[in-house]
């Protein structure tokens, strides 16, 4: 038989015993002594062999019952190198359970037995006060052992990046507690900064809130910070500008934890960390969702989204798979866009465990410009809630094809609009645009007058069919801030059409999000309209991109602008000037009371419309488009060279 023969190889063999073995060992040798020094304790002496009987039935039962009570709570599946105060908590918990039950069974046993064996009362009390010290040491030992070989591994690793966190609320803990945790990062944190006083001089695992933002430049200077990590997700953008600005100027690297809507889903850890995007420049405070609401629409219903390989559409479609509905139909004209997002959602719900994906997913190739498609479409999955996101967006170049645009948008609409009601469809939603507003453009009157569309048929059905409008939305297909993008990885120049354009914009999920919300306020016929907080100037909008990427705007990258192309406006508006509206019960979704047409004219031009469209007549179109839409202010409808929107040598911007 083989020996030991040295400490150090016991030492080994010990530490290739699993974690639940070594304390279940640990525990039932600390639970006997336990036991033994609550009666010395009780007794004010060692002689305890009077209540000797008491004391075995009660270390048998507190053997027996403890090791289920840990299996029962997880206990014995906690890594206790790496534990919390909750994991402690639990564990404290667990050990007052176990010697209560254990205390029961001792007084039960002993009422029963001839001899009547005596517990006395206060036993229990000091047993626990014992109990508790001696299960908490080992693990507690294990986790500072842990600890100190961290540290020394990080000092093992030699120069490391001074860094300070801004931001002394639970993502900046967590930020903390993952950089210790993970030495790899060469990270060393010399403190935060936070705006709470309460906070200021108090110690965050180990580390001083050092002051609030205003004193980032001195502490900059007083600890030589080579790195700034920004811990603050639901901070509005202006404050992440300022502390870029700051970093910038003083050739500070500056990472980022995402916007609060990039972590619904997530956890905050140190790989949700990234360079600042211009998402965080126009990011807004967190908007408060009413989950019971939106997740009550969608809940095991028979959900239709069309253009659902968009972006705003595949963001719906990925939201709305969160709120578990019986069947998602994914419905699109292009097939590499629909079969992506259909991946997606197939991927993340494999990630989840679940099964029976085949029957709750359904990828559609279909066209809303056909309506025998849809009724097809409609008779093999009933939906029960449609969200219509499909629609021609670019401005120029629906100028260039007002047919197509009237074909996509205002008869798509149409057609979809009359498949739902013939099947009875819950609720319908539209997702229109602000420049729908007094529109200016092609682009802009089909919007329009899908929006009419759909208030005559919630009049008709006397069901929510309702409109969300909003503005621009930052990186979606041809949004201004891919071309920017793509313009600064070719050098520049980043080109804008005029210095005093602006522009609201929104993320697409904070948008999807609320328009989510939006479906769940709505009882037939409403517009309503997100708040888009502060409109941004474009020529902003591009110097910030260029400071983003390390430039100096007019030095290393121009700007230079264009001319106003057809059917822009330097300006949209949310709202008509005729157009009353007030605050829903959502703080960040207004209602608009829109003057509407009469239900009979539409219906009588709708043909007509059709038939100019077909055929591209301009002048038809543009007659019918006033008839319509009163407020209408077409600068040109011709056809326009796009090419030659963009010519002309332009302006540099200063």
């Amino acid at each position: 038989m083989a020996t030991i023969s040295r400490p150090s190889e016991a030492l080994k063999i010990i530490g290739k015993i699993p974690d639940k073995v070594y304390f279940a060992i640990v525990d039932s040798v600390m639970l006997a002594i336990a036991v033994y020094l609550s009666f010395v304790l009780r007794l004010e002496t060692f002689d305890v062999s009077s209540f000797e009987m008491v004391i075995l039935i009660l270390t048998a039962s507190l053997s027996c019952i403890n090791p289920l009570v840990f299996r029962v709570t997880g206990v014995y599946s906690i890594v206790w190198r790496y534990s919390s105060i909750e994991e402690m908590l639990k564990l404290i918990a667990s050990v007052t359970l176990a010697v209560l039950l254990a205390c029961i069974v001792t007084v039960f046993i002993g009422v029963l037995h001839p001899d009547n064996y005596f517990l006395p009362r206060s036993i229990p009390f000091i047993l626990l006060s014992v109990a508790i010290p001696l299960i908490v040491y080992p693990r507690a030992i294990m986790r500072i052992v842990a600890i100190w070989q961290i540290r020394r591994q990080n000092h093992n690793n030699g120069a490391h990046k001074k860094t300070l966190i801004i931001g002394a609320g639970s993502a900046g803990s967590l930020i903390m507690r993952e950089i210790r945790l993970n030495p790899q990062l060469s990270l060393d944190i010399i403190g935060f900064l936070d705006d709470d006083p309460a906070k200021d001089r108090q110690f965050i695992h180990g580390k001083m809130v050092l002051g609030d933002l205003k004193s980032i430049k001195e502490v900059v200077e007083t600890y030589q910070v080579e790195q700034v990590i920004i811990a603050m997700p639901t901070a509005p953008g202006r404050a992440v500008r300022k502390i870029v600005d700051f970093c910038n100027n003083a050739n500070l690297p500056v990472k980022v934890m995402p916007g609060i809507y990039e972590l619904l889903n997530g956890n905050v850890s140190v790989n949700s960390l990234r360079p600042v995007q211009i998402e965080d420049l126009l990011r807004r405070e967190m908007v408060q969702t009413n989950v019971s609401s939106t997740a009550g629409i969608i809940k095991g219903k028979r959900i239709l989204v069309s253009g659902a390989g968009g972006s705003i559409g595949s963001e719906l479609c990925r939201q709305i798979w969160r709120l578990d509905p019986e069947m998602l139909i994914l419905l699109g004209h292009g097939e590499n866009s629909i079969f992506n997002i259909h991946n997606e959602l197939q991927e993340s719900w494999h990630r989840s465990g679940q099964k029976n994906i085949g029957a709750r997913l359904q990828p559609v190739i279909a066209d809303v410009r056909f309506p025998e498609r849809l009724r097809a479409v409609f008779e093999e999955f009933h939906p029960e809630i449609v969200f219509h996101t499909a629609a021609h967006k670019h401005v120029p170049l629906m100028e260039i094809n007002p047919g197509e645009a009237v074909i996509n948008n205002v008869l798509g609409t149409h057609y979809l609009l009359e498949t739902c009601q013939s099947f009875w469809v819950e609720r319908f939603l539209l997702i229109s645009t602000d420049k729908a507003v007094r529109p200016a453009s092609i682009m802009g009157a089909t919007k329009r007058l899908a929006e009419l569309l759909v208030q005559r048929a919630a009049a008709t059905s006397q069901k929510p069919y309702v409109c969300v409008r909003f503005g621009n939305v930052l990186g979606s297909r041809g949004s201004v801030l891919l071309k920017f993008k793509e313009q600064l990885a070719m050098g520049g120049p980043l080109t804008i059409t005029h210095p005093d354009m602006e522009r609201y914009f929104m993320t697409i999920p904070e948008a999807v999000h609320l328009v989510i919300q939006a479906a769940s306020l709505g009882k037939g016929g409403e517009v309503f309209v997100l708040d888009m907080g502060e409109p941004v100037k474009i020529v902003d909008l591009a110097k910030d991109l260029i400071k983003l990427s390390g430039k100096v705007p007019g030095r290393d990258i121009d700007i230079v602008f264009t001319g106003v192309r057809p059917g822009e406006k330097l300006r949209e508006e949310l709202f008509l000037p005729s157009e009353d509206y007030h605050h829903t019960q959502h703080p960040k979704i207004y209602v608009a009371e829109a003057d509407r047409c009469s239900q009979s004219m539409l219906h009588d031009l709708m043909e007509e419309l059709r038939d100019s469209a077909l055929v591209n007549d301009q002048e038809r179109m543009k007659s019918l488009f006033f008839k319509l839409i009163p407020d209408l202010h077409l600068c040109n409808l011709k056809a326009v060279n796009y090419e030659q929107s963009f010519a002309g040598h332009g302006q540099a911007a200063s």
